[in-house]
């Protein structure tokens, strides 16, 4: 396991072992030279990768690739805790994620990261007032991951977003640090209310495939939603809920369940 709190300034391990990771692909696969090479081995850092990445698939005709990676790179410049938050993401991948053998991956293969990562800059560009660029990263990683992330929302970090189709999170959505949620998951609003009107997810909450947690209601640290399940009242720290409506039908079943991604309910949840 990689270690994030790791003074990346001195030495960077994830960024080493993603372009140790990229030299073996290219050595397997040759014909996917080019493509690996100009998504990781051209770039000093991972953070330089991640701009080139983004711009790659957010550019269109509208925007050019030069214009939207300088967007990025500035956002790198201002906030460092962005590059931070970009590796906690994909170490998070990394660790529960049974499909991720490598973390150079997630970089090159999964929408989940990469339309976190857009995400991350659009909500940078919000609070910094450029609200119209961050509504086209919204717009853009909307079009082309499938996935709809408002810019207004708050996302911690360590966030694991599985296979990541239709995945809708609101305007005033908060989400904890350590959260794992797979597709067609939706945190979402009742009505046409305009104030603080979406949910409050908990740090290490495991939110299962086709979810949906409505209204501005607090879910606690450490719970479990089951697939599937339509989620209108608060739910407690450290607990099971599941049906439509969501009614809670056990315990967590562990100290971290965003961690163990055990999303099976038994006589011990």
């Amino acid at each position: 396991m990689v270690d994030v709190r790791t003074n990346i300034s001195a030495i960077d391990p994830v960024w080493e072992q993603i372009t140790d990771e990229a030299r073996q692909a290219v050595l397997d696969e040759p014909l996917i030279g080019g493509f690996v090479h100009a998504c990781i081995l051209h770039h000093t850092s991972l953070e330089r990768a991640l701009s080139y990445r983004i711009a790659a698939k957010l550019a269109s005709n509208e925007m050019s690739m030069v214009v939207v990676r300088e967007i990025v790179d500035e956002a790198y410049k201002q906030d460092p805790d962005l590059i931070a938050q970009s590796r906690a993401d994909l170490v998070a991948i990394y660790d529960r994620d049974p499909a991720c053998h490598r973390l150079v991956q997630p970089v090159l293969y999964f929408k989940g990261y990469l339309a976190v990562q857009a995400y991350r800059i659009a909500h940078y560009l919000w609070t910094a007032g450029q609200r119209d660029l961050a509504y086209f990263f919204q717009m853009r990683s909307s079009e082309i991951f499938g996935i709809d992330i408002h810019p207004g929302a708050k996302l911690g970090r360590g966030i694991m977003i599985d296979h990541a189709h239709s995945i809708v999170i609101g305007e005033t959505a908060v989400v904890g640090d350590n959260v794992s949620m797979l597709h067609s998951v939706t945190l979402g609003g009742t009505g046409k209310e305009m104030e603080d009107r979406h949910p409050k997810i908990g740090d290490g909450v495991l939110i299962g495939a086709g979810a949906k947690v409505l209204g501005n209601i607090k879910v606690g640290d450490c719970s479990r939603i089951a697939a599937g399940s339509v989620v209108l009242e608060e739910v407690p720290s450290c607990k099971t809920v599941a049906g439509i409506p969501a009614k809670i039908v056990g315990e967590a079943g562990c100290d971290q369940p965003s961690v163990s991604m055990n999303h099976m309910l038994g006589k011990d949840t």
